[in-house]
């Protein structure tokens, strides 16, 4: 009856060791797929920044005036709108597949029709200047150009209206401090 007793003790230990171990493994398992997947998602964030090139000797060329554009020093609640300025310098008919921006604070409209060689169209950006602070955002451009995407920036700094305008303070002078 004792070899019994100690058979089954062996028995269960094993299988508590043996259910640790299956634990253990499906929790590092876990671990690697999830940091597997954010590195996956990094790597996509990265080539969809990354330009391509078209091989195609008569792909359309885009050339844009400025791919810059400095707000400065604006208030909050300013008209937050610029515009990117570019054209096809290429053989063949361009056409924007997608213009997407960093953030929901940054809202671009882009022509929906082809842009033939020689003509010139406009990327307008309209930024929310509710929000105070440094603006840095990026707008994609997606087509069928030599490359793409090409990268626009937009910059400045949203300040307060409060900070804007101070109020000045007014001396009366009866009210001057007298010297003793």
């Amino acid at each position: 009856k004792l070899k019994f007793l100690d058979m089954k003790k062996y028995i269960l230990t094993f299988g508590l060791f043996l259910m640790t171990v299956v634990f253990l493994n499906a929790q590092v398992d876990t671990k690697a797929t999830i940091s597997n997947k954010s590195a996956v998602s990094n790597q996509k964030e990265v080539k969809q920044a990354e330009p391509t090139g078209n091989d195609n000797p008569n792909a359309p060329v885009m050339i844009f005036e400025n791919e810059v554009h400095d707000y400065g020093i604006i208030e909050q609640n300013a008209d937050g709108r610029c515009e990117f300025s570019f054209k096809n310098e290429g053989k063949e008919p361009l056409i924007l597949s997608n213009v997407r921006s960093s953030c929901g604070c940054t809202v671009p409209e882009w022509p929906r029709q082809p842009i033939l060689p020689g003509q010139s169209e406009v990327i307008k950006v309209k930024y929310d200047t509710k929000r105070v602070g440094v603006i840095n955002k990026s707008v994609y451009v997606y087509s069928n150009a030599k490359v793409s995407p090409i990268t626009l920036k937009i910059k400045g700094k949203v300040e307060s209206q409060n900070a804007q305008a101070m109020p000045e303070k007014k001396m009366d002078d009866a009210a001057a401090p007298v010297n003793k």
